[in-house]
């Protein structure tokens, strides 16, 4: 028996539930009933969906649309037991869920389409992709089931449900489809809402209920996006799929259970509402627990409103400010953990914007606002239904005008130790610097403490390189050995040939924070023995003419016998003894990188092939590796330079290409020519 969690939602609802005992009761008194649990009309509301007449954004319809007549007439996609044993056989988990979510963006086409246009084509395209949800083996990815590691089976036990994050998206679609369509779908298909029921509480309400050790619940207090996600989705699913009178007892103590799980996410969320896992993340972690709670809201009829400005959350109102606050301009953010600098840009904006307007927080709302363009589409079914539903009936999204993002100037989230500073704020001309300090044992951690970013023009050309695509070992014990998540290729020293270390414990010391400026000892970070202390401060120099990045290093080794440090650079890049000029991505304005002239410097072309890193990088990354050893100080600078700089010579392609910058010129392995500075 697991004592009731009491965290910052149980606070703020207290009074509107009472204590743990008296809960339920209260909860079951003060939802609203199944049929109008969710904030979305059902298809016979004709004021909301007829096509030409209703609210639904008629760009984003004829989009989806189109697309789902693409779709009348051709198989659905089918997942196999041969695609989910590539996982155990060589590594690949993406195989077989594109085959699952090009499945679940059918059905979700073919619901909007059902609901526009009421006809029955398209009804019985929905009641196919259902039933073919309903008789698939398992919702569970395979990279999550743990059927291989109890069993040896490279297939799903069906006889013992794992509920996962793919579980609770296709429960929680079945959910959303039911209410917009169930009426309908009853006439035609009679028996089909009862298939949806039976399969809800065998593969996801039961297991949830019966199952209390879910790693993803957090009890040991390890807290990260599963949560809100799952227990967003069980949430929707037993407002609208338990719907007997019979089940009301067990409504409210799903929803109990939901809520207390949420609560245990939002009490790890800092106050100053930083996620650890990066700005791509929050869209799938706090953003999640946004949404799941305005769901919440709307099903007690208001009487449970975590952003209710009368008892705030503070930690739920500070990260909506997440997003624009780890922004450095056009499409491209500050990259931390899995993350990558340039994320697709189709986001659920509708959300962001539906919670900065709930938290009165105006910059959050406009810069959700900058990505509404008039006469596009507002949202597509890549991010699942339950967000395509919302953004096509939110009436102040849709009215929504462009609005300029509004990029501060400076950003301190001291939970994670990340500072953002730019030039000016509202603006991303010129340079922008992040630095990270934390710790290795983040989620989706990288071994990264220390590592700065720079951008010119909000374009990053010191990086951050993010992650390549997601495979077995990706979350297993060799994940450390795949290349973006090594210290190696990122922004920070080598002490005595060695790079950091995961977990924990290995983390910056002595962390001070200035105006534009993070300073912070990183020896902690290393498990060698020796460095007594290695201080970096990096900080932007708005006063300086021109304006500039510095980083300063200054350590001291004792016997560790080598200091190398690294820069890892995008975009076209020509070095010479003491610089490196670099012409970055999207036409930003150049960059100058200048260190002592006589440190020796070995240059690393990496070329690229994975299409994680090749939609963000282009074909290679450049990484520098100053070696510092015997110095016991270094200083890099970086400057903005649109003088007109020679060609960058190119690196044949195949993989990593190494040369050493001799400080008196000469030419490196890959045949470059180096000469005087450009």
């Amino acid at each position: 028996m697991f004592t009731p969690f009491t965290g910052p939602l149980a606070a703020a609802f207290d009074g509107r539930t009472g204590d743990a005992p008296a809960r339920r009761d209260a909860l079951a008194s003060l939802l609203v009933d199944p049929a109008h649990a969710l904030p979305v009309p059902p298809a016979t509301d004709r004021s909301a969906w007829s096509r030409g007449e209703g609210r639904a954004d008629r760009e984003t319809v004829a989009a989806v649309l189109a697309r789902a007549r693409d779709d009348l007439g051709t198989p659905w996609p089918l997942p196999l037991a041969s695609t989910a044993a590539r996982l155990h056989r060589d590594g690949n988990r993406t195989a077989h869920e594109e085959l699952v979510f090009t499945r679940q963006q059918r059905l979700s086409r073919a619901v909007v389409a059902a609901a526009v246009t009421g006809e029955d084509v398209w009804l019985d395209e929905v009641a196919d992709g259902v039933l073919a949800l309903c008789e698939q083996s398992s919702w569970c990815w395979p990279a999550h089931d743990d059927a291989f590691a109890t069993r040896g089976w490279v297939v799903p036990d069906t006889d013992r449900p794992y509920l996962d994050l793919g579980a609770g998206e296709v429960v929680g679609q079945l959910a959303w489809t039911d209410h917009v369509l169930g009426d309908l779908l009853q006439v035609r298909y009679p028996g089909l809402r009862e298939r949806v029921r039976a399969e809800a509480r065998r593969r996801v309400v039961d297991p949830f209920v019966e199952r209390r050790d879910w790693h993803w619940i957090g009890l040991d207090g390890d807290v990260h996006n599963w949560n809100p996600w799952i227990h967003g989705n069980v949430l929707v699913a037993a407002l609208r799929l338990l719907d007997d009178p019979a089940d009301a007892a067990l409504r409210a103590h799903v929803v109990e259970l939901a809520v207390e799980g949420l609560d245990r996410y939002v009490a790890v969320l800092p106050v100053d509402g930083a996620i650890d896992e990066g700005y791509e993340y929050w869209w799938n972690g706090a953003c999640r627990a946004l949404e799941a709670l305005d769901v919440l809201a709307h099903a007690t009829g208001g009487a449970l409103d975590a952003l209710d400005p009368a008892a705030p959350v503070r930690a739920l109102r500070a990260t909506v400010a997440f997003p624009h606050r780890m922004h450095l301009g056009g499409d491209w953010y500050l990259d931390l953990a899995d993350g990558r600098a340039r994320p697709p840009v189709e986001q659920p904006w509708h959300a962001l914007h539906r919670a900065a307007r709930r938290a009165g927080d105006e910059d959050a709302r406009r810069h959700a606002a900058s990505y509404r363009v008039p006469g596009a589409p507002v949202a597509d079914e890549t991010a699942g239904l339950a967000r395509l539903l919302r953004a096509l009936t939110d009436d102040a999204w849709l009215a929504a005008a462009p609005a300029a993002a509004p990029l501060p100037r400076d950003v301190w989230l001291g939970s994670t130790q990340v500072l953002l500073a730019r030039e000016r704020a509202g603006s991303p001309r010129g340079l922008t610097l992040a630095v990270k300090g934390g710790h290795n044992g983040e989620h989706h951690n990288h071994n990264d403490v220390g590592s700065f970013v720079v951008a010119t023009d909000g374009v990053p050309v010191l990086v951050d390189a993010g992650r390549p695509t997601y495979t077995a070992q990706t979350f297993g014990p060799d994940r450390y050995a795949i290349w973006t998540m090594q210290s190696s290729w990122h922004n920070v020293p080598e002490v005595a040939g060695t790079p950091q270390e995961a977990g924990e414990r290995f983390a910056a010391r002595d962390v001070a924070v200035g105006d534009g400026e993070l300073s912070l000892d990183l020896a902690g970070a290393y498990p060698v023995l020796g460095p007594a202390s290695w201080r970096r401060a990096a900080r932007l120099e708005r006063d300086a003419t021109p304006v500039r990045v510095v980083v300063d290093d200054e350590w001291d080794l004792g016997p560790a016998a080598s200091a190398v440090v690294h820069l890892v650079l995008a975009g076209d890049v020509r070095t010479a003894p003491g610089e490196a000029r670099v012409v970055p991505l999207d036409g930003a304005t150049p960059v100058v990188v200048r260190w002592p002239a006589d440190v020796p410097v070995d240059v690393t072309v990496r070329e690229l092939d994975d299409p994680m890193l090749t939609g963000v990088w282009g074909e290679r990354l450049t990484r520098l590796a100053l070696d510092a050893t015997g110095r016991g100080r270094l200083r890099v600078v970086v400057e903005q330079d649109d003088t007109p700089g020679p060609a960058t010579p190119r690196t044949p392609a195949g993989g990593l290409t190494t040369g050493i910058i001799d400080p008196t010129g000469g030419t490196d392995a890959a045949g470059t020519t180096q000469e005087g500075a450009p």
